[in-house]
């Protein structure tokens, strides 16, 4: 499945790399890879990417949308338990050029300043603004545990 790729997608061209680092690692069964988002101001917002590229949900084979049910929830109880927050919220649009590609964000809960589709305006600021790569990494490290001990809840 990893070896479909379009031109022009940022997506496809990150699944390509065998040199991720570990915030874009965070997990990966060969159908999903599960990263954290570069541009965030705040840790706690993932994206699971579809490792081969589609564009629409109603895509999916039969064995992604089983290891996709069962990866939201795992991510959305590792945010929770990682930071302290009563949900997370997921969301699909891909309306992005260069980001048509499958990748559902999975984001912890923000303060109330940011909420519903405010959300949105975390990943807006300017660099200058965004999360460390060093603490990303670190982050990343640490939620890919919890990923993984809630894969059977």
């Amino acid at each position: 499945m990893a070896g479909d790729h379009q031109e022009g997608c940022y997506s496809c061209k990150r699944n390509a790399d065998l040199s991720l680092p570990p915030r874009e690692r965070i997990y990966d069964d060969g159908m999903w890879r599960v990263a954290h988002a570069f541009n965030a101001t705040r840790v706690g917002w993932l994206v699971l990417v579809l490792r081969r590229h589609v564009e629409s949900l109603g895509a999916l084979t039969a064995a992604e949308s089983r290891s996709f049910g069962r990866l939201v929830p795992a991510a959305s109880r590792a945010l929770e338990d990682e930071l302290g927050v009563p949900k997370a919220y997921v969301m699909f649009l891909a309306e992005l050029t260069g980001f048509h590609h499958v990748h559902v964000h999975v984001v912890a809960q923000p303060p109330q300043e940011f909420r519903g589709v405010k959300v949105f305006d975390l990943i807006k600021r300017p660099d200058s603004e965004w999360v460390s790569d060093g603490e990303l990494d670190a982050f990343a490290e640490r939620i890919a545990t919890r990923i993984d001990d809630h894969l059977d809840d």
